[in-house]
C-alpha cells in the first residue's frame, strides 16, 4: 500500500527541483493576477470607500493588469511594460534565470529579481524578491 505512493512522491521531487531555461519563457505573458491587488480590495479602505470611488480603483486594477505583458525574446531579452510616473512605458531588460529559478530582470538602471514558483507551458507564477514584504505572488498567462 505504501509503496504505491512513492513513485509519486519521486515525481513530485523531481518536478520541484526542475530548473527551468530561457528557451521554456520565450513567448508573450500577460500578468492575471496579483496578490497585491487582492489585499487593496480587501483593506477597509477600499471596503469602506464609495462606489466611485471603488470604481476608479478598479479600472486601475484592470488597467494595470491588461498593460503588464512580458515578451521573453531570444538573446535572454525582455520586453515588457511598466510604470512611470502613472504611464505606461516601454522597457528592455536582459535576463539570467539561476539554477534555483530566480529570474533576474537587469535594465541597465536598475535590477529586479523573483522566484519562478510555478511553470507550465501556459501559466507562470513570480514571487519578487524584495526588500519589501507582502508585495505577493503575480500570475502570468502565456498569450503567444
Amino acid at each position: 500500500m505504501y509503496l504505491s505512493i512513492i513513485p509519486t512522491v519521486l515525481l513530485a521531487l523531481v518536478l520541484q527541483t526542475t530548473q527551468i531555461n530561457f528557451q521554456q519563457l520565450i513567448g508573450t505573458w500577460q500578468l492575471v493576477r496579483f496578490d497585491a491587488m487582492d489585499q487593496l480590495r480587501n483593506s477597509p479602505q477600499y471596503k469602506n470607500a464609495d462606489a466611485t470611488m471603488r470604481a476608479g480603483l478598479e479600472y486601475k486594477i484592470q488597467n494595470r493588469l491588461e498593460n503588464t505583458v512580458y515578451k521573453f525574446v531570444p538573446g535572454d531579452s525582455l520586453k515588457f511594460t511598466d510604470y512611470v510616473r502613472q504611464e505606461v512605458v516601454q522597457k528592455l531588460a536582459k535576463i539570467k534565470i539561476s539554477s534555483e529559478n530566480v529570474l533576474t530582470i537587469d535594465t541597465g538602471t536598475q535590477t529586479r529579481e523573483a522566484k519562478i514558483l510555478e511553470f507550465s507551458n501556459d501559466r507562470m507564477v513570480l514571487e519578487p524578491i524584495s526588500d519589501k514584504p507582502g508585495s505577493g505572488k503575480l500570475v502570468f498567462e502565456r498569450i503567444n
